[in-house]
């Protein structure tokens, strides 16, 4: 039988995980209060996507206080990193995201209540999502360093996953080619392990261009750029008759003009066009470009646009999936005390329809590996799960019923019901990352399946092309 040393011990190896296991986990909930405190303080900073340099700076800071090399700026974004420790193989990454959305600025209480001095909110939990994602990473490296095995924890710090496709620039980087594993979560309001594909997404700005003139005194010298979009959102608003029922297309009107007794000279819209095959996406998105052109043409107009984003529809692994939900219900989903109960009862009551009773946090929901769709959004974890095996979970973060992108999101995140579904998710992901060193049957297993699932011709093109980084997507 062969022998490992773990710290004073020596264990079969076939003890080895199990043990090592408990340590790390114990290890999670003795460095609670560093990841908490760096969670809280991006929380504050509330930065959007590509403007994240305090965010991005405080989990590098913490990293290389924590040993590990860092290489920020990656993949020509300054708030992009990448933090290794260890050497040789398996190569397991955890992506950490930290941006925040514009627009839902809001203190975290069970009210709306907009904080003073800041437009933007973490309403997607994301900076709960960076700092457990580099506690998961440090807590490794310890067991690592502690039984001197090879393998190596690598951090990919990854900005604007809210339309921004940060990682869609670091895949094609090739940033993680030799990755065997790739390891995330999401914040949410309940627990389980993410196995229902997400929306393919393709998004950019529409600029039309006019001429501007006295809108009482001489309208006809003039040509409304505004005119122009909405036209061209009259045309797309048609479309929705005749297209897959699974796409989705939004869009806001950015610019609109500067006063009304002025011909606007100048107006852009915001679009999205969503689906679950991307190649829906790519034929709709075509169709919404020749919707501008023929809004420009019918308003006497000019139009451009730049694309801002793309991204792929996320692809599960159900060997990976099945050996991180062992790890979620091993772990537990998330108790509130009587306080958090109250506060979480009182979100509830600012939500639309009925929602489900705080107690669902408790609960992990059983493993699917073919969940229905119903509904879903997109995310940039969709061209990394191409690229290589990837996993994922959601925790309760915020109070069960309670939507993504929201205050109430928002408010649960500045609280400890987001920073006790951090520690679930934190936990899970290093048992399951603890589980991958030890098993390399599963890693086996995972490359095969993606293998298996994006066909034997499959060739990775980003639906972004080669333009560089929309740095400024957020202006």
């Amino acid at each position: 039988m062969k022998f490992r040393c773990l710290t004073l011990l020596c264990l079969p190896l076939g003890l080895l995980a199990q043990t090592g296991k408990t340590d790390v986990l114990k290890a999670i909930d003795d460095s609670k209060a560093t990841y908490e405190s760096i969670a809280l303080k991006i929380w504050d900073f509330a930065e959007i996507g590509f403007q994240e340099t305090r965010s991005s700076a405080l989990l590098q800071e913490q990293l290389k206080l924590e040993g590990f090399s860092v290489q920020p700026g990656v993949a020509e974004i300054p708030t992009a990193f990448v933090a290794s420790y260890g050497s040789g193989g398996p190569v397991i990454g955890i992506l950490a995201e930290y941006d925040a959305l514009p627009g839902v600025s809001q203190e975290a209480v069970p009210e709306k209540k907009v904080r003073p001095g800041s437009n933007a909110g973490h309403a997607c939990g994301h900076h709960l999502f960076g700092a457990a994602s580099i506690q998961t990473a440090v807590a490794v490296k310890n067991w690592l360093k502690a039984t001197g095995r090879p393998g190596t924890i690598r951090v990919y710090g990854t900005p604007a996953e809210e339309g921004g496709s940060g990682k869609v620039y670091m895949v094609r980087a090739g940033l993680f080619k030799d990755v065997d594993v790739a390891v995330h979560w999401h914040p949410g309001d309940r627990n389980g392990v993410t196995m229902m594909p997400s929306l393919a997404n393709k998004s950019g700005k529409f600029r039309f261009h006019g001429i501007a003139a006295h809108a009482a005194g001489a309208p006809h010298r003039g040509r409304s750029a505004l005119d122009g979009v909405e036209a061209m959102n009259h045309m797309v608003n048609l479309m929705r008759e005749h297209v897959p029922e699974t796409t989705r297309m939004h869009y806001v009107i950015t610019r609109g003009g500067e006063a009304p007794n002025v011909v606007p000279a100048f107006a852009e819209v915001y679009y999205y066009v969503r689906s679950p095959q991307r190649d829906i996406v790519l034929e709709v998105w075509e169709r919404v470009e020749k919707a501008a052109t023929g809004a420009a043409l019918g308003t006497g107009t000019k139009v451009d646009w730049e694309l801002t984003g793309g991204v792929y529809e996320l692809l599960p692994n159900e060997a990976l999936g099945r050996a991180m939900q062992t790890n979620l219900v091993a772990v537990g989903g998330v108790t509130y005390t009587p306080e958090e109960r109250a506060f979480a009862l009182k979100i509830s009551q600012t939500a639309i329809g009925k929602p489900p009773a705080p107690e669902v946090a408790a609960l992990v929901s059983p493993f699917n590996p073919n969940p229905p769709r119903e509904g879903g959004g997109s995310t940039d974890v969709g061209d990394v799960s191409w690229a290589v095996p990837t996993v994922g979970l959601r925790a309760a973060t915020w109070a069960p019923g309670t939507p993504a992108h929201s205050w109430q999101a928002v408010a649960c995140g500045g609280t400890t019901l987001g920073l006790k579904g951090m520690n679930v998710a934190a936990k899970t992901m290093a048992g399951t990352i603890l589980d991958l060193f030890e098993q390399p049957a599963v890693i086996a297993a995972a490359k095969a399946e993606l293998e298996q699932r994006r066909g034997a011709d499959f060739s990775y093109a980003p639906m972004l092309g080669n333009r560089p980084p929309a740095l400024n997507y957020r202006d």
